[in-house]
């Protein structure tokens, strides 16, 4: 109950707080208070923000979609990747109209009660909402971002210095962060735990390192020798995982509400057909059961269904997503820690630092299945199989393929993932419009052209085509 009127006021708190300078000097409520508070900011913020990341629009309709993690089995235009300029507002106006504006205010009021784990908690959650932007639509505002009183149509900066300014921001973030400092009220995440938000930081920083890698090596280099030469550390287990987790309803998680009153969507044929190939104790776990038995128990969806083929695979013949993933209080992770193992064997691999790729590679797999109570048994048994083990000759297949399948959930993630590293290697249904080809950004919404027009034919002018298809900077193979 608690928690329930902590959302309400939160969002209302994010409500008042989200309107511009100039609204806000006609629109004054003598019956409001003046004063936002940080902790109510802070539980709306990350609400609303851990909501966007795990919603349809964001996840079911689109990024789960394109890396074949989630399958349509009725109305499949998006699975087929039919679009429009409007398809793809809401990550954009969650992130610009409400979590970044509130971060900002969070930072201020840190500032103005001298208490800087507000201010870096909140330098944290921005950096992480302008990531998950510029990784879907490329070149986006930042520097000129969230400043509705200075700029009201903002430049867009190109998607390397939005890269290089928030590797600069999460270390001013790690630096404010005090474990020893005055205490945060509000933190739905990590309950005030300062030392957890410092990880946080630091394994953004490393998220972000890897993002740049192919392109800008020595600056991925830089950060990782940076945030070794300080002593700071990463998420160090599964009891440091960034997630939410959610009660039950109305605030409960996303996936949870869709099919409370939707049952169009099932686990993608790709993934179920993988987790088949490798006996992998996951797939009950990601997958249900067909409502009608099967001999097969598990059946997923082919992407790119037609309408008709999807009909006739019918509602009860194919497996919805894990029971896990239905339940009401889910956690929406942002941030594992077995992404974590994946990145520093990664990084090991491209000799940025000196760790052992293989060993981190494994005691990532076992992560994994760690955070969903597999038996150190089962885990072991199944990192030992040849399927599974590290391939130093093509380090980029170990780890993409297995960071797929951790990453089941977390479309944006996976999916910006899966395009940088190029595994696995995904195929277009024939009943695809792309030509073949599987979308690597969000387009614009329309509402760009219109309201922010010059800046957005600025963006098209260096980036490319607003397009499904156009490749983005990070993008490099």
């Amino acid at each position: 109950m608690k928690n329930k009127k902590l959302y309400i006021l939160a969002a209302l708190a994010i409500t008042l707080s989200s309107c511009g300078k100039e609204l806000d000097k006609v629109n004054i409520n003598p019956n409001a208070t003046e004063n936002a508070q940080p902790d109510y900011l802070l539980t709306g913020a990350i609400k609303n923000t851990v909501d966007a990341y795990w919603s349809t629009t964001n996840t079911m309709n689109s990024s789960s979609l394109f890396v074949q993690h989630w399958a349509k089995v009725q109305y499949t235009e998006e699975d087929r990747f039919i679009y429009s300029n409007s398809s793809f507002t809401s990550l954009w106006s969650t992130g610009y109209s409400q979590s970044i504006t509130a971060f900002n205010k969070i930072a201020q009021l840190g500032d103005a009660q001298a208490n800087p784990n507000y201010k870096g908690v909140a330098l944290v959650l921005r950096s992480w909402v302008f990531l998950l932007l510029t990784d879907a639509y490329g070149d986006v505002p930042y520097s000129q971002a969230g400043k509705i009183s200075d700029f009201i149509t903002p430049a867009y900066d190109k998607q390397k210095d939005v890269y290089f300014g928030l590797l600069t921001d999460l270390k001013a973030a790690k630096t404010a962060l005090d474990p020893a400092g005055k205490a945060i009220s509000g933190d739905i995440i990590y309950n005030g735990n300062i030392a957890r938000w410092k990880k946080l930081a630091n394994s953004l920083r490393l998220r972000i390192a890897l993002r740049i890698a192919d392109k800008e090596p020595a600056r991925a280099k830089q950060v990782l020798d940076e945030i070794a030469a300080d002593g700071d550390t990463y998420l160090s287990d599964n009891t440091d995982v960034a997630q939410l987790i959610y009660l039950t309803s109305p605030q409960q998680n996303p996936v949870s509400a869709l099919f409370e009153t939707r049952d169009d969507y099932r686990v993608s044929k790709t993934l179920v057909d993988k987790l088949f190939a490798l006996n992998d104790p996951r797939l009950p776990i990601y997958a249900s059961k067909t409502q009608t038995p099967t001999p097969e128990e598990y059946i997923g969806v082919p992407n790119g269904s037609t309408n008709s083929e999807a009909s006739a695979l019918g509602f009860a013949k194919t497996s919805k997503p894990g029971a896990y993933f239905l339940l009401p209080q889910a956690p929406a992770v942002i941030f594992s820690y077995s992404e974590l193992l994946f990145d520093r064997a990664e990084a090991a691999a491209r000799g940025l630092t000196t760790e052992n790729a293989a060993d981190l590679y494994k005691q990532a797999v076992k992560a994994s299945l760690k955070q969903y109570n597999i038996s150190d048994a089962a885990a072991d048994t199944y990192a030992a199989q040849a399927a599974v083990q590290y391939d130093a000759a093509n380090y980029k297949r170990s780890i993409g393929e297995q960071k797929w399948i951790a990453l089941f959930g977390q479309g944006l993630e996976a999916w910006a993932e899966q395009r940088r590293l190029d595994y696995p290697q995904l195929t277009a249904s024939v009943n695809t419009v792309l030509n073949g080809k599987i979308p690597v950004r969000f387009i614009y919404p329309g509402t760009e052209q219109s309201l922010n027009g010059q800046s957005y034919k600025n963006a098209v002018s260096s980036q490319g085509a607003d397009l499904l298809t156009t490749k983005l900077w990070f993008d490099a193979f």
